[in-house]
Protein backbone atom coordinates (compact mmCIF):
# COMPACT_ATOMS: atom_id res chain seq x y z
CA UNK A 1 0.00 0.00 0.00
CA UNK A 2 1.56 3.42 -1.07
CA UNK A 3 1.86 6.18 1.66
CA UNK A 4 -0.71 8.03 2.84
CA UNK A 5 -1.23 11.64 0.47
CA UNK A 6 -0.53 14.72 2.51
CA UNK A 7 -3.16 16.70 0.42
CA UNK A 8 -6.56 15.49 -0.41
CA UNK A 9 -8.37 17.03 -3.34
CA UNK A 10 -11.86 16.55 -2.34
CA UNK A 11 -14.59 16.84 -5.66
CA UNK A 12 -18.02 17.53 -5.62
CA UNK A 13 -20.65 17.28 -8.20
CA UNK A 14 -19.97 20.85 -9.50
CA UNK A 15 -16.48 20.20 -9.55
CA UNK A 16 -16.93 16.60 -12.20
CA UNK A 17 -19.18 18.83 -14.08
CA UNK A 18 -16.31 21.74 -14.55
CA UNK A 19 -15.47 22.16 -18.27
CA UNK A 20 -11.90 23.38 -16.73
CA UNK A 21 -11.89 19.48 -14.80
CA UNK A 22 -9.11 18.25 -16.61
CA UNK A 23 -6.86 21.64 -16.64
CA UNK A 24 -7.46 21.90 -12.55
CA UNK A 25 -7.15 18.53 -11.77
CA UNK A 26 -3.91 17.92 -13.83
CA UNK A 27 -2.14 21.51 -12.22
CA UNK A 28 -3.01 20.12 -8.53
CA UNK A 29 -1.44 16.64 -9.84
CA UNK A 30 1.71 18.15 -10.25
CA UNK A 31 2.36 18.34 -6.49
CA UNK A 32 2.71 14.68 -7.20
CA UNK A 33 2.58 11.54 -4.72
CA UNK A 34 1.73 13.90 -2.01
CA UNK A 35 -1.54 14.27 -3.60
CA UNK A 36 -4.94 12.24 -3.35
CA UNK A 37 -8.21 13.00 -5.60
CA UNK A 38 -11.21 12.39 -4.55
CA UNK A 39 -14.00 11.47 -6.46
CA UNK A 40 -17.14 12.58 -4.64
CA UNK A 41 -20.58 13.11 -5.80
CA UNK A 42 -23.49 12.04 -3.42
CA UNK A 43 -25.86 12.51 -6.38
CA UNK A 44 -24.26 10.79 -9.11
CA UNK A 45 -25.84 6.89 -9.88
CA UNK A 46 -22.56 4.70 -9.69
CA UNK A 47 -21.79 4.15 -13.45
CA UNK A 48 -21.47 8.23 -13.66
CA UNK A 49 -19.29 7.89 -10.46
CA UNK A 50 -17.31 4.90 -12.09
CA UNK A 51 -16.68 7.04 -15.53
CA UNK A 52 -15.38 10.30 -12.87
CA UNK A 53 -13.40 8.19 -11.02
CA UNK A 54 -11.55 6.92 -13.94
CA UNK A 55 -11.33 10.22 -15.18
CA UNK A 56 -9.58 11.80 -11.99
CA UNK A 57 -7.44 8.25 -12.20
CA UNK A 58 -6.15 9.02 -15.69
CA UNK A 59 -5.35 13.08 -15.11
CA UNK A 60 -3.90 11.38 -11.57
CA UNK A 61 -1.00 8.27 -12.70
CA UNK A 62 1.21 11.22 -15.04
CA UNK A 63 2.28 12.83 -11.87
CA UNK A 64 1.88 9.48 -9.52
CA UNK A 65 -1.10 11.35 -7.48
CA UNK A 66 -3.65 8.97 -5.67
CA UNK A 67 -7.05 8.46 -6.13
CA UNK A 68 -9.95 7.90 -3.53
CA UNK A 69 -13.41 7.28 -3.96
CA UNK A 70 -15.80 8.04 -2.08
CA UNK A 71 -18.35 6.44 0.14
CA UNK A 72 -18.31 3.19 -2.59
CA UNK A 73 -16.09 0.36 -1.85
CA UNK A 74 -17.16 -1.98 -4.60
CA UNK A 75 -16.24 1.34 -6.96
CA UNK A 76 -13.21 1.83 -5.65
CA UNK A 77 -12.55 -1.70 -6.20
CA UNK A 78 -13.39 -1.67 -9.66
CA UNK A 79 -11.60 0.70 -10.85
CA UNK A 80 -8.12 0.40 -8.75
CA UNK A 81 -8.59 3.27 -6.62
CA UNK A 82 -5.92 4.01 -3.96
CA UNK A 83 -8.72 3.98 -0.70
CA UNK A 84 -11.86 4.66 -0.27
CA UNK A 85 -13.91 7.54 2.07
CA UNK A 86 -16.55 6.48 4.09
CA UNK A 87 -18.97 8.32 5.70
CA UNK A 88 -21.11 7.43 9.03
CA UNK A 89 -24.00 6.30 6.77
CA UNK A 90 -21.74 3.98 4.61
CA UNK A 91 -20.35 0.44 5.03
CA UNK A 92 -18.38 0.55 8.24
CA UNK A 93 -14.83 0.05 7.55
CA UNK A 94 -14.04 -3.39 8.53
CA UNK A 95 -17.28 -4.26 6.57
CA UNK A 96 -15.51 -1.82 3.82
CA UNK A 97 -12.62 -3.95 3.32
CA UNK A 98 -14.49 -7.12 2.59
CA UNK A 99 -15.00 -5.53 -0.86
CA UNK A 100 -12.15 -3.08 -0.75
CA UNK A 101 -8.85 -4.70 0.72
CA UNK A 102 -5.81 -3.45 -1.47
CA UNK A 103 -5.70 0.35 -0.25
CA UNK A 104 -6.53 3.21 2.47
CA UNK A 105 -9.90 2.97 4.24
CA UNK A 106 -10.89 5.71 5.73
CA UNK A 107 -13.46 7.41 7.77
CA UNK A 108 -14.98 11.18 8.19
CA UNK A 109 -15.38 11.88 11.45
CA UNK A 110 -17.17 15.23 13.52
CA UNK A 111 -16.47 14.20 17.13
CA UNK A 112 -14.15 12.33 19.30
CA UNK A 113 -16.44 9.77 19.62
CA UNK A 114 -17.14 9.27 16.00
CA UNK A 115 -12.63 8.62 15.75
CA UNK A 116 -13.18 6.27 18.52
CA UNK A 117 -15.68 3.81 17.00
CA UNK A 118 -14.51 4.33 13.78
CA UNK A 119 -10.40 3.45 15.35
CA UNK A 120 -12.32 0.50 16.67
CA UNK A 121 -14.04 -0.30 13.38
CA UNK A 122 -10.48 -0.54 11.68
CA UNK A 123 -10.10 2.60 9.66
CA UNK A 124 -7.09 3.27 8.21
CA UNK A 125 -6.94 6.71 8.75
CA UNK A 126 -9.69 9.79 10.19
CA UNK A 127 -11.09 12.81 7.90
CA UNK A 128 -11.47 15.15 10.84
CA UNK A 129 -14.14 18.47 9.80
CA UNK A 130 -15.00 20.66 9.61
CA UNK A 131 -12.27 22.27 11.56
CA UNK A 132 -12.94 25.40 10.49
CA UNK A 133 -16.33 27.60 9.14
CA UNK A 134 -16.61 25.90 5.02
CA UNK A 135 -18.38 27.30 1.79
CA UNK A 136 -18.86 23.13 1.27
CA UNK A 137 -21.20 22.62 4.46
CA UNK A 138 -22.81 25.79 4.90
CA UNK A 139 -24.95 25.71 8.36
CA UNK A 140 -22.43 23.18 9.97
CA UNK A 141 -21.09 24.22 12.85
CA UNK A 142 -16.80 24.15 12.91
CA UNK A 143 -15.67 21.71 15.58
CA UNK A 144 -12.76 23.56 15.87
CA UNK A 145 -8.45 23.10 15.80
CA UNK A 146 -8.67 21.67 19.75
CA UNK A 147 -10.77 18.21 18.19
CA UNK A 148 -8.04 17.75 15.73
CA UNK A 149 -5.19 17.88 18.50
CA UNK A 150 -7.38 14.66 20.65
CA UNK A 151 -8.28 12.79 17.39
CA UNK A 152 -4.60 12.90 16.56
CA UNK A 153 -3.87 11.09 19.75
CA UNK A 154 -5.80 7.95 18.87
CA UNK A 155 -2.63 7.11 16.80
CA UNK A 156 -4.41 7.15 13.36
CA UNK A 157 -3.31 9.87 10.92
CA UNK A 158 -5.53 12.72 11.25
CA UNK A 159 -6.69 14.59 7.62
CA UNK A 160 -7.96 17.85 8.82
CA UNK A 161 -10.72 18.93 6.37
CA UNK A 162 -13.06 22.50 6.52
CA UNK A 163 -12.41 26.08 5.88
CA UNK A 164 -8.20 24.95 4.99
CA UNK A 165 -6.37 27.01 2.94
CA UNK A 166 -2.30 27.61 2.57
CA UNK A 167 -2.90 29.93 5.70
CA UNK A 168 -4.38 27.39 8.27
CA UNK A 169 -2.29 24.45 6.81
CA UNK A 170 0.66 25.18 9.64
CA UNK A 171 -2.10 25.76 12.16
CA UNK A 172 -3.75 22.04 11.46
CA UNK A 173 -0.16 20.25 11.17
CA UNK A 174 0.60 21.53 14.84
CA UNK A 175 -2.53 20.49 16.57
CA UNK A 176 -0.97 17.16 15.03
CA UNK A 177 -2.74 16.75 11.31
CA UNK A 178 -0.90 14.25 9.06
CA UNK A 179 -2.62 15.95 6.89
CA UNK A 180 -5.40 18.28 4.77
CA UNK A 181 -8.18 18.13 2.79
CA UNK A 182 -9.93 20.80 0.44
CA UNK A 183 -12.59 21.83 -1.79
CA UNK A 184 -12.74 25.41 -3.03
CA UNK A 185 -9.05 26.01 -2.00
CA UNK A 186 -7.51 24.09 -4.88
CA UNK A 187 -10.76 23.53 -7.11
CA UNK A 188 -11.13 27.04 -7.10
CA UNK A 189 -8.07 28.62 -6.66
CA UNK A 190 -7.08 31.03 -9.63
CA UNK A 191 -3.65 28.94 -9.45
CA UNK A 192 -4.34 25.49 -8.73
CA UNK A 193 -0.68 24.44 -9.07
CA UNK A 194 0.22 27.21 -7.11
CA UNK A 195 -2.53 26.31 -4.23
CA UNK A 196 -1.41 22.70 -3.77
CA UNK A 197 1.91 23.64 -2.96
CA UNK A 198 1.56 26.32 -0.66
CA UNK A 199 -0.69 24.11 1.44
CA UNK A 200 1.88 20.92 1.14
CA UNK A 201 4.50 23.81 2.47
CA UNK A 202 4.56 22.77 6.06
CA UNK A 203 4.90 19.68 5.79
CA UNK A 204 7.43 20.20 3.00
CA UNK A 205 9.79 22.20 5.19
CA UNK A 206 9.12 18.83 7.87
CA UNK A 207 10.61 16.61 5.81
Amino acid sequence: MRPLPRLHAVTDASILNDPDLRTRAAAIAAAGPAVAFHARDRTAPAAALARAALQLLALARPSEAALFVNGRPDLAAAVGADGVQLSATDLSPEDARRVFSRGWVGRSVHSEAEAEEAVAEGADYLLVGSVYPSASHPGRPAVGIELVRRVSRLGKPVIAIGGIDAARAAEVMAAGAYGIAAVSALWRADDPAAAAFAMLEPWTEAA
